[in-house]
């Protein structure tokens, strides 16, 4: 009896790995953003449909960092490195709205499909539009909904707009959120978020580790 429990869920836990790494693949060739709708694909895809072969995002979100090393190289390094620079620009030119960066650029998983998302602050949730304005920066208008603690949702304004051949994500968060960023969707923490001047050690420390490698 024990040995059958544990040969089932030895099957369960390859299952799970071949589902997150079959996600992960869907979101590096495909363009998936979403980690859920990558692992129903997945699971499709395979032909598994047992609820606890499915495997958590962070699962998916570490298969995707073995695959990009694998797979991409120094590409996706160069990729990432670009998105980085323009990130850094972005926060400097928006830095009214203490931003901070987000999302795949920020944690080293962005592909040549991710945008660069920002969070900016502000009570005034038009401010950034005028802003946008101001400058002649067409900008799409969205919506989205962020979990700012295990109780809270808040759907946040966002404006997309297109800049040196990218696209950029912000979303327009109220001035309390600077002090306690949002839930992470992969792994139910707050964010991890990235001010200028954060960013620009991380590409100073990036360099100095790209020139050592080198």
């Amino acid at each position: 009896m024990h040995r059958a429990h544990q040969h089932a869920a030895s099957q369960t836990r390859e299952r799970r790995h071949r589902l997150a790494h079959e996600a992960a693949r869907l979101m590096a060739e495909g363009g998936i953003r979403d980690f859920h709708q990558a692992k129903l694909k997945a699971a499709s895809r395979l032909g598994i449909h047992d609820d606890a072969s499915l495997p958590r995002n962070v699962e998916i979100e570490q298969a995707l960092r073995e695959y990009q090393r694998l797979f991409s190289g120094p590409q996706h390094g160069n990729e990432l490195q670009r998105r980085r620079e323009s990130a850094l620009r972005a926060l400097e030119f928006l830095h009214g709205f203490s931003p901070r960066l987000a999302g795949p650029v920020l944690d080293g998983t962005a592909d040549a499909n991710s945008p660069v998302q920002l969070h900016l602050h502000s009570d005034d949730p038009e401010a950034v539009h005028r802003f946008l304005d101001e400058h002649r920066i067409p900008a799409e208008s969205r919506t989205r909904r962020l979990r700012l603690d295990r109780e809270r949702n808040l759907d946040v304004p966002v404006w997309v707009f297109s800049a040196e051949e990218l696209t950029f994500d912000l979303a327009v968060l109220p001035y309390d959120a600077l002090r306690q960023a949002p839930l992470s969707p992969v792994d139910e923490k707050p964010m991890r978020r990235a001010s200028a001047t954060q960013l620009r050690q991380l590409l100073a420390e990036t360099e100095i580790t790209a020139y050592i490698g080198g």
